[in-house]
């Protein structure tokens, strides 16, 4: 789907307020409401505004600890992967995973009570035989940036100044 410069100020809007009003959104957007719901609901059905959430200060509420931890695998096979990947899916400490290049083959973003919670995790999953060759933890001392909101602008420059 081709997006424009309308389509880029509702998802600017949306990712700003996810409860912003159909009125409030069509004057961000510069459309009458009818029709900017229309472009919403077209862009929800192509699968480019995925959902709506609130974002929760979790440690106002308890402790909490945020560790990131590099995995690699020990062979390389895309069973190897698939395999991994299914498990790790289905942890719900595990709130982020990242297939990336390099040195090593994730990075996961993993929210636990405590550090001996994480630790028990991470001994379950040596314990399934996954595959994990070997893996480095790294405990969040200080949140300093975590943005959910895109930069369209720096993205996609050259739609951002109203052209297609």
């Amino acid at each position: 789907m081709k997006l424009d410069a309308i389509d880029l100020r509702i998802l600017e809007a949306i990712q700003a307020d996810g409860r912003i009003t159909k009125l409030a959104l069509a004057e961000k957007a510069g459309l009458s409401p009818t029709p900017c719901w229309m472009r919403l609901r077209k862009l929800e059905k192509a699968g480019i505004v995925t959902g709506y959430h609130a974002r929760v200060a979790l440690r106002r509420v308890a402790p909490v600890a945020s560790v990131m931890m590099e995995v690699t695998l020990g062979n390389h096979r895309q069973a190897d992967f698939d395999r991994f990947e299914r498990a790790i899916s289905a942890i719900p400490e595990i709130v982020a995973c990242w297939s990336v290049g390099g040195g090593v083959d994730y990075i996961l973003k993993i929210m636990t009570a405590d550090i001996d919670a994480y630790q028990r995790l991470v001994d379950g999953l040596l314990e399934r035989e996954l595959g994990i060759d070997r893996y480095f933890t790294y405990i969040v001392t200080k949140t300093v940036k975590e943005e959910t909101v895109l930069p369209f602008d720096a993205l996609l420059p050259q739609m951002a100044g109203g052209q297609t």
